[in-house]
């Protein structure tokens, strides 16, 4: 918050001047620094780095414009804001209200006294603010654990015409019971926002059929379902009530067995079952997704696959914009099979290939046998490939120079950035080499290797090895990094079905 207001102790000089009283913690402040404010041993504010010495130009906003600011602050900091000085103090209270759990989470000694501290602040400082809201968040368990409070909580007239709704565990604010718990359903008011709200994500619950009919959402852009208990007819329901959805998150759905989709808005759709989904509901007897099928879907430009335990089959009948697929796999207890009109892979074998898929931009692919004639069959059925991930280990011998030689003649290789992992041995020298010396347009490959080999001497040599000195595109580069990415697609959230590259290592 400092560098929102760089002369805040000049202000605090200034209203002990005038004889008003130093700004006071409130009761919701402290609840929101789980602590009392005034033992905060946070830095002093640096100075003011343009030049203006001492002359606040961030107070000197209008309240509206501050509102807003504060707004984007998590739950900490905006709390912290009414203790900076007099102009500061209901600045707070006029801005939206935002709760983030994973904000007010601490990591907990005993588990059982961070819970407790967390339902505290969050009930402190919806009793303190006057609303309206603009996100909240908390875990899913609460729903299990304190219905009646959850309940209460979406009572609250500080949260009227809430825009975003999460009962989602954060990367910070994980809770693991000793054994799978019931699923609950949420309270009926929950759905009391359904006219406001622009984003929700609702976790390790179950929707009766009952809580769904009628219900309308006219401005929801993104909606997540993770860990959900449903039936195929509730899940239909939402979708088609859902006008403008945008983005589409189902991590671990039980209930149903095949997604049909039609819609007009839909940009972005993840689907699958991860690891904590899958360990939660081994217990339970519920039907699991293994069908998609986008039936009719004008905008719709990427489709993620984020795992499962079970092969899975897409169908795609018409998506025209459709940019990113993957990760597709052929790994034997998750294989995919992809079906796009006359092209049908079966794992990652192309069994199919009459038309050509021109609109694919970026791939990603894993399998526990990668190799050279498998990822070129994939090119074929997507000639305008400019981005390819490969999320597992290169085999095979990769020869190339005679084998593919039509094809590099034929066929136009227009990618512009490979990623795999990469050890140096022949196999995968054969592979890299096959792009490095015909991809015209490339522009990046991203090698990640193991900590043994991240150093100078072993860059030179591969270097020298992939004949980086005659490779066809002069503005190719290497990058090595020992960061290797450990997740296949990376969304965690439905929010991240929105980022610029979703395959794109973010750790």
């Amino acid at each position: 918050m400092e560098l929102l207001c760089p002369s805040a102790k000049r202000r605090r000089s200034e209203d002990l001047a005038a004889g008003e009283p130093p700004p006071r913690a409130t009761e919701a402040t402290e609840a929101a620094n789980l602590g009392p404010t005034t033992h905060s041993k946070e830095p002093p504010p640096p100075p003011d780095a343009g030049g203006g010495g001492d002359v606040d130009r961030i107070s000197g906003l209008p309240d509206a414009v501050l509102g807003e600011i504060v707004s984007l602050l998590s739950t900490k900091e905006a709390g912290r804001t009414q203790i900076l000085a007099s102009r500061w103090r209901h600045v707070w209270f006029a801005s939206p209200l935002v709760i983030d759990g994973s904000d007010l989470w601490t990591k907990p000694k005993i588990f059982t006294a961070a819970n407790e501290a967390l339902a505290s602040a969050v009930s402190k400082i919806l009793s303190a603010h006057p609303g309206p809201g603009r996100r909240f968040c908390v875990p899913p368990h609460y729903l299990h654990d304190r219905p009646a409070t959850v309940d209460a909580w979406l009572s609250s007239p500080a949260l009227h015409n809430l825009q975003e709704l999460d009962f989602w565990e954060g990367k910070h604010m994980v809770h693991r019971y000793g054994r799978p718990y019931p699923l609950a359903p949420p309270p009926a008011s929950t759905f009391r926002f359904s006219a406001t709200l622009r984003v929700s994500t609702l976790s390790k619950c179950e929707l009766p059929d009952s809580s769904v009919e009628g219900i309308h959402f006219p401005h929801l852009k993104q909606l997540g379902l993770e860990n959900v208990s449903l039936s195929e007819g509730s899940l239909h329901t939402m979708i088609s009530s859902c006008p403008v959805l945008e983005c589409l998150l189902l991590n671990g759905i039980f209930g149903v067995g095949c997604l049909r989709i039609s819609s007009n808005t839909l940009r972005s759709i993840g689907v699958g079952t991860d690891f904590d989904c899958y360990r939660d509901n081994l217990h339970r007897d519920n039907l699991q997704l293994l069908e998609e099928v986008i039936i009719d879907a004008p905008c719709l430009e990427r489709s993620l696959y984020l795992g499962s335990f079970k092969p899975t089959n897409f169908i795609i009948i018409s998506a025209p914009k459709l940019e990113a697929l993957g990760c597709l796999n052929n790994d034997w207890f998750e294989r995919t099979r992809l079906v796009f009109g006359t092209i049908i892979i079966q794992g990652l074998k192309v069994v199919s290939l009459t038309t050509t898929l021109s609109s694919v931009k970026t791939l990603a692919v894993a399998s526990h046998n990668m190799n050279l004639d498998t990822v070129i069959e994939l090119m074929k059925c997507f000639p305008c490939l400019e981005n390819l991930y490969i999320k597992s280990c290169i085999s095979g011998e990769n020869r190339w120079r005679h084998k593919h030689r039509d094809f590099i003649k034929s066929c136009d290789i227009h990618l512009k950035k490979i990623v795999l992992s990469y050890r140096g041995i022949k196999s995968q020298i054969n592979f890299a080499s096959f792009f490095l010396l015909n991809a015209r347009e490339l522009e990046l490959m991203r090698l990640e290797v193991g900590n043994t080999n991240y150093n100078e001497a072993f860059f030179a040599e591969q270097y020298r090895m992939l004949q980086m000195e005659k490779r066809a595109s002069r503005g190719a580069r290497l990058h090595f990094t020992n960061k290797a990415c450990s997740h296949r697609v990376h969304v965690n959230h439905v929010r991240d079905l929105s980022v610029a590259d979703p395959f794109e290592c973010m750790e």
